[in-house]
């Protein structure tokens, strides 16, 4: 059966502390995108009649505290999404197999996503059923120490409404489990949006997937193109507010880098260059092709890098010590060896590919035509 997330405003202000009192400080800078009424997991509960949430106001400078659910009102700062409503204490999230984002999260932390991630995100959003605004997922990946490098994820059914979220808990562990099957290093590390905002359901999907990662990230994808290209942003959450009062959640923007395999670096090529066909249809290049086009791009490389080093030897430009140190590299990378002894080694290096080529086209054809002859 599906688990009910809700968010009624008024369940929670039963649930909560007294509302927060204004702090002394200047006023934050408006936040590019408000977030209210978070609300824990649990079954889906009628919804009365919402009454209004009460905001938490930064204050001029954090409270030193060991406690982060105890962290006193701390100031947005830019480019930071506050979260201006309630936000209940967070339960001891269960353990999982091996590290996920110990916290708190720290600072410089990167995070790496995959090609297969945006692909497998606008393809779930294309396949979103009738009527849903956005669509929802799971992160899983690796963390290392200075990066977070997401390298899969899975969608996960969700219904939205303007009271309540109705999320498929049991779909997403049952994923989940069935995932590790195939891929026990990989962790969940947070949860995905289609959207360019943040909204008051973020922050109640946010809390469910705080129990099953510590600081788990939020990324969000604008399938939209609002400003013409696809804007990618991560998040981490950040409790605020007044110790002992209530408590609001603010998200912090991380750095989003792109990293790919090389199996997926093929697959980007091929996209990218349905860029420039007129139908957006692109054939697949014959291996023949591959070769030449990667001998083109290494040709014109070589081409760049000598012309770079003449122009430092004439004085046209100054010389950089990083780019030497990459250059001095790449050349003792390069073995030393007869250019007779690598055309040999060449030939026969071929030689052997045509003949298992040759090979694996002869198995072919016998297997074609034993099946002609089982079905005569």
């Amino acid at each position: 059966m599906n688990a009910v997330i809700s968010a009624p405003a008024s369940f929670f202000l039963d649930k909560m502390a007294t509302p927060v009192v204004s702090a002394s400080g200047p006023p934050a800078t408006p936040a590019p995108a408000p977030v209210a009424a978070p609300a824990s997991a649990s079954a889906s509960v009628p919804a009365p009649t919402p009454a209004p949430a009460a905001a938490a106001v930064p204050a001029a400078a954090p409270a030193a505290s060991s406690d982060p659910a105890a962290a006193a009102a701390t100031t947005a700062a830019p480019g930071q999404t506050p979260a201006s409503a309630q936000a209940p204490a967070q339960t001891p999230a269960p353990a999982l197999p091996g590290p996920a984002l110990p916290g708190p999260f720290p600072g410089g932390r990167v995070v790496r996503l995959h090609p297969v991630i945006l692909a497998s995100i606008v393809d779930s959003y294309e396949r979103r059923n009738e009527g849903a605004a956005r669509v929802i997922g799971t992160l899983l990946g690796t963390v290392d120490k200075h990066s977070v490098e997401v390298t899969n994820c899975f969608s996960v059914p969700h219904n939205e409404s303007e009271d309540e979220v109705a999320v498929d808990m049991e779909f997403a562990k049952n994923m989940y489990e069935l995932h590790k099957k195939v891929s026990p290093n990989e962790l969940i590390l947070g949860w995905y949006a289609t959207g360019h905002d943040i909204t008051e359901h973020s922050v109640l999907i946010h809390e469910y997937y705080s129990r099953e990662a510590p600081n788990p990230i939020h990324l969000t994808v604008d399938t939209s193109l609002q400003n013409g290209r696809m804007s990618i942003k991560a998040y981490v959450s950040t409790l605020m507010g007044v110790p002992g009062r209530t408590m609001g959640v603010m998200f912090t923007p991380l750095t989003v880098k792109y990293a790919y395999y090389d199996t997926e670096r093929i697959g980007v090529d091929l996209i990218m260059k349905t860029c420039f066909s007129p139908n957006r249809v692109i054939g697949l290049s014959s291996d023949l092709q591959q070769v030449g086009g990667a001998s083109a791009r290494i040709q014109d490389a070589l081409s760049t890098v000598l012309q770079y080093a003449e122009d430092v030897l004439s004085g046209k430009v100054s010389a950089d010590n990083t780019v030497g140190r990459f250059l001095m590299s790449l050349v003792n990378q390069v073995p030393k060896i007869v250019p007779d002894d690598f055309e040999t080694m060449l030939n026969s290096n071929i030689n052997d590919l045509l003949m298992v080529t040759y090979l694996a086209n002869l198995t072919q054809s016998q297997i074609a035509l034993n099946e002609k002859l089982v079905n005569l």
